[in-house]
């Protein structure tokens, strides 16, 4: 009886120190998120794109199809919204943050921009990577 006590002790801590380091995580992830928000509202997209992992492997999938690297994305980025009228004010909601392992995560949400020139807004997966220890964003699809 003590044997299986002390087995369900352990198994208890463990699941507990489990349940907070994917809380950890998650708010980890979530805080790169409310920077980018913070970013994008300040019509800076350099500081919006810190988020993203920086690499020629980086993919952002939109309506036009598959687009490949960091700067690619940074480009098209500052192409579609060229001044703070055209980006307006972002908000993220978050549906889902599952942690798909130690180093890699999917978040499923919708954005929203709120425009003078007309509000607009959609839906959003992204594929997370841990890398250096630091939460980016590897694979954006955004429609």
């Amino acid at each position: 009886m003590r044997t299986v006590l002390l087995l369900s002790l352990c198994f208890f801590l463990l699941s507990a120190n489990d349940r907070g380091h994917r809380q950890d995580e998650v708010a980890a992830i979530k805080s790169v998120l409310a920077q980018q928000v913070k970013c994008w509202n300040a019509a800076d997209i350099d500081c919006f794109m810190e988020g993203y992992w920086n690499s020629e492997e980086l993919v952002f999938i939109g309506s036009s199809g598959p687009q490949y690297g960091w700067q690619t994305t940074l480009d098209n980025y500052k192409k579609r919204y060229p001044d703070q009228a055209s980006m307006g004010q972002l908000n993220f909601d978050i549906i889902s943050v599952d942690l798909l392992g130690a180093e890699h995560a999917m978040v499923v949400g919708k954005w929203a921009l709120k425009r003078t020139i007309g509000d607009v807004s959609g839906h959003f997966t992204l594929l997370w990577q841990k890398i250096n220890g630091k939460w980016v964003i590897i694979k954006d699809h955004t429609s």
